[in-house]
């Protein structure tokens, strides 16, 4: 059934919709899109109905006109139109707030394409200008940017090759980005790690030419106002793991599994887009990203299995796994913002487990968290954002799993326990959040995607940001 805009636009071309669906084979199915080209005989003389109008159309199923259906199309129709100069479109005109969310979010993310080194020609890219016409709210257009902006800044982080993202170039880029913001920026060296005991950062990167760095940064929200005034301004802080490489040191990994490994940084990416997105809504409450970046190498200087190490706060961990390193360079991190950033909540996000990848696929995250209102927060915020989470249990009777007899805590489970891997090292986790109230997102699955889906290109998804930008937004 052709919404109201699609039979004004056929009404102003003069074509007979009925007759062009039935042509065009049109199914109505979200993401579904046809495109007809208008003939511009050069040998009539006669005036066309569609004389200096558009000489495309663009049909473009949405399904139940739900969100989801929404972003699809929105997907659809950019893909349907790269290499255009202009696209002027009706689609989820009349979808209220949430519905030009949605399809404004869509056609933002479809347009998105992993930047490329090739010296051929370069592909087409997206619309220079899309036009909407009809009733889009402006601020749900302005959202939509934000989330857009948000997951474009952590694809392009992810998918750029290690050879150029090292700990220090990462540190720096994101010292840029959040400079521009207007944001606090605070970056530590090797040395200032050494000094201030971050005993997991320095292990997992001192195999790498490029030592680690930790960088922070800091979003104050502006005075209340009005409405907001009621709400009392809360401190979430992220923590994503910024693993720029993992090879898996010297418990190497398989040829197959290093591939991907340039995206092991997504976490980190996804805390540094989520604090700049924070800032670019103007949200009511302070965001503070913490960014532990560094590159798991081997070499002579690598850590080992069966290292002590001593990680920020004073803990002492018995390694086992050096390709367990994200749990190490996280439990510095969230030590850190537990001892020093007093947040009311605290986020972790991270390509933590492949176990996660195996329980729930690439279309949910894995949340843990004991906190049930956390819980149902963030999974409201996943449905509305397209982004998903299914809540994990943190079982207590596995915690003896990471029991240690020459450290306080076992980093990986011990050679007498058998799966639950995410769970394992969730529990790990926990170890270093205090009694702050606490969340940890493992995205191993749902960051990386191996084929072009809607929304979702292939390759790095940018899972992750939208995410906590909603819930950052819904935040009570």
């Amino acid at each position: 059934q052709p919404r109201s805009g699609t039979a004004d636009a056929a009404a102003r071309y003069g074509v007979d919709l009925a007759d062009l669906a039935e042509r065009l084979d049109v199914t109505g199915v979200a993401g579904d899109v046809q495109t007809f080209h208008l003939p511009r005989p050069s040998w009539s003389g006669h005036a066309l109905p569609w004389d200096g109008l558009p000489p495309r159309i663009v049909l473009a199923g949405v399904g139940s006109s739900s969100t989801v259906d929404l972003r699809r199309a929105g997907a659809a129709v950019a893909r349907a139109t790269r290499g255009l100069r202009r696209v002027v479109t009706t689609v989820g005109a009349d979808a209220g707030v949430e519905g030009t969310r949605a399809f404004v979010e869509g056609y933002l993310l479809g347009a998105y394409r992993h930047p490329s080194r090739s010296t051929g020609t370069p592909a087409p890219g997206p619309a220079q200008q899309l036009v909407l016409l009809g009733r889009y709210p402006e601020a749900a257009v302005a959202a939509a940017r934000v989330a857009a902006t948000a997951t474009w800044t952590v694809r392009v982080l992810a998918v750029t090759p290690s050879s150029t993202k090292n700990p220090a170039w990462l540190a720096d880029r994101a010292s840029e980005l959040a400079t521009a913001a207007g944001l606090d920026v605070e970056v530590l060296e090797p040395d200032a790690l050494a000094a201030r005991g971050f005993g997991g950062l320095l292990a997992v990167g001192a195999g790498s030419a490029t030592g680690p760095r930790l960088v922070v940064v800091r979003y104050e929200p502006p005075a209340p106002t009005g409405r907001s005034r009621a709400i009392t301004p809360r401190h979430v802080v992220v923590v994503g793991k910024g693993i720029t490489y993992d090879t898996g040191g010297l418990s190497i990994k398989p040829r197959e599994a290093m591939v991907p490994m340039k995206t092991d940084m997504t976490g980190a990416a996804v805390a540094l887009a989520t604090v700049l997105g924070a800032a670019a809504a103007g949200v009511r409450h302070r965001v503070t990203a913490v960014l532990p970046l560094a590159e798991n190498a081997f070499g002579a200087a690598s850590y080992r299995p069966s290292d002590v190490l001593r990680v920020y706060g004073g803990t002492t961990v018995e390694v086992s796994n050096t390709d367990a390193e994200g749990r190490l360079v996280l439990a510095d991190g969230l030590a850190f913002a537990d001892l020093t950033l007093d947040p009311d909540v605290l986020v972790d996000v991270a390509t933590l487990t492949g176990a996660a990848t195996l329980a729930l696929g690439r279309t949910h995250a894995a949340l843990f968290t004991p906190d049930d209102r956390v819980a149902a927060s963030l999974a409201l915020a996943g449905e509305e954002a397209g982004e998903r989470v299914w809540r994990l249990p943190l079982v207590d009777d596995y915690r003896s799993a990471t029991d240690s007899v020459v450290a306080d805590i076992h980093h990986a489970a011990h050679p007498g326990f058998t799966g639950a891997g995410a769970v394992v090292a969730a529990l790990f986790l926990q170890r270093f959040v205090g009694t702050r109230t606490w969340a940890h997102l493992d995205i191993a699955g749902t960051a990386r995607s191996g084929s072009a889906t809607h929304e979702i290109p292939e390759g790095a998804t940018g899972f992750g940001a939208r995410l906590l930008l909603r819930w950052l937004e819904q935040l009570a």
